[in-house]
C-alpha cells in the first residue's frame, strides 16, 4: 500500500520527472492542477443532508491524513428537509469554491439526492475559467456529467468526502490527481484480491472518452442539457439498491435515447444489494437483464469492476480519455487528467 506522507513526496518527484513539456501540453488541454501537499480543497455538499455533525470532522479528518488542507462551505452543514440546506445556499457554496483562487480542488460531501436541482444554478463561466477537480459519487454523477457538458475538463469519480478511503481507493486518486500519472485501473488480479470476480461479455479493446457514473443519475439526466455527447464514449455504471426490472427500465432509457447506440465500450461496474426481495420473485436476474442490453451491442463490454457503493471503489478519470480492455477488464488511462 502506498503510504500517504510519502505518497506526497512521490508525486514532488513525479512532478520534477514531468518537466515542461507536460506543464505545456496540460495548459492546452485546461486541465485541473495536480494536487500537492499543502493544497487548500473544498468540502461542499450538494445532495442530501449529512447524517450527523460528525460527518464534516471525518471528512476533514481524511483530508489531512491526504496531505490536504480542507476548507468547508459556509452552508455544508445545513439541512432542509431531505437536502443539505436551499438549493441556492448548496450551488452558492460550489461556485464560491471556483470563484476562490486558493482551492485547488472540491469534493462533494455525499450523496443521495440534490445534485441535478442545481445544475441551472451555477455559475458555469466560473467553473470553465477555473479548472479544478471535481471529486465524488453516487448523486455527484449529476455534477460529474454536466462538468463534462458544461466545463469541458476531466472530474474523478470516487470517493466523498465522508468515505473512508480505503487502500485502493487512496491509491487509484493519489495516482490520478497527484502524481498525474496515468494507471490501469481494475482487472482480473485486484477482482480475485477483493472476492468479487468480473465477467466479460464481448471482448476487445475500445478507446474514447469516459462517462457515466450512477445508472438512476445518468438516466434521470437524459434529454436535458447538462448530458455530454455520448458519442465515442466509454460508458460505465454503478448503482445501488434497485431491482431488476427499474435497471432494465434505465437501461431501455438509455437505449431509446441513442446512448447505447453511440459509445465504443461500456462496464458496468458494482450493483449493491440489487435485486427483488421478493422470495417468489422468478423474473429475470440482474445479468440477464444486463446481457439483454450489453449484449447486443457488439462493443468491448464487462462488468463486475470495483465501481461504486463499495468499500474499495476505485477512482475514475471522469472524461479522460482512456483504453477499455474487455478480456483484462481494466481501464487504462490515456493521459493525465491534471497539469
Amino acid at each position: 500500500m502506498i503510504d500517504r506522507r510519502g505518497a506526497l513526496a512521490g508525486a514532488g518527484a513525479l512532478a520534477a520527472m514531468a518537466g515542461m513539456p507536460l506543464r505545456a501540453t496540460a495548459k492546452t488541454r485546461n486541465l485541473p492542477p495536480r494536487l500537492k501537499a499543502g493544497d487548500v480543497v473544498g468540502i461542499v455538499a450538494p445532495s442530501s443532508a449529512l447524517s450527523s455533525e460528525d460527518k464534516l470532522e471525518n471528512a476533514e479528518h481524511w483530508l489531512r491524513g491526504m496531505g490536504l488542507v480542507p476548507k468547508v462551505g459556509p452552508h455544508a452543514g445545513d439541512r432542509d428537509g431531505y437536502l443539505a440546506g436551499t438549493d441556492a445556499h448548496r450551488a452558492a457554496d460550489i461556485n464560491a469554491m471556483y470563484a476562490d483562487p486558493e482551492v485547488r480542488a472540491v469534493f462533494g460531501a455525499r450523496g443521495g439526492w440534490g445534485g441535478a436541482r442545481l445544475l441551472p444554478l451555477l455559475d458555469w463561466n466560473t467553473i470553465r475559467a477555473n479548472p479544478k477537480l471535481f471529486m465524488g459519487f453516487s448523486d455527484i454523477t449529476a455534477l460529474h456529467l454536466s462538468f463534462a457538458a458544461k466545463a469541458g475538463y476531466p472530474t474523478i469519480h470516487g470517493g466523498n468526502a465522508t468515505s473512508s478511503w480505503p487502500k485502493e481507493q487512496w491509491e487509484s486518486f493519489w495516482r490520478l490527481a497527484f502524481a498525474a500519472d496515468t494507471p490501469t485501473l481494475g482487472g482480473i488480479a485486484e477482482e480475485q484480491a477483493v472476492g468479487r470476480p468480473g465477467r466479460t461479455i464481448h471482448g476487445g479493446k475500445a478507446r474514447g472518452k469516459l462517462l457515466g457514473g450512477n445508472l438512476t443519475i445518468v438516466s434521470t439526466l437524459m434529454g436535458t442539457p447538462w448530458v455530454p455527447d455520448f458519442t465515442g464514449a466509454i460508458l460505465f455504471l454503478e448503482d445501488i439498491g434497485e431491482s431488476e426490472y427499474r435497471i432494465d427500465r434505465m437501461f431501455q432509457q438509455l437505449r431509446l435515447a441513442g446512448v447505447l447506440g453511440r459509445i465504443n465500450g461500456i462496464v458496468f461496474g458494482q450493483c449493491t444489494d440489487c435485486r427483488t426481495s421478493d422470495a417468489d420473485y422468478d423474473g429475470f436476474t440482474l445479468d440477464q437483464v444486463i446481457d439483454q442490453y450489453l449484449g447486443p451491442l457488439g462493443i468491448p463490454a464487462f462488468t463486475g469492476a470495483n465501481i461504486g457503493h463499495v468499500r474499495n471503489q476505485l477512482c475514475l478519470p471522469s472524461g479522460g480519455q482512456v483504453e477499455l480492455d474487455a478480456d483484462a477488464r481494466t481501464i487504462r488511462l490515456l493521459e493525465p487528467i491534471v497539469a
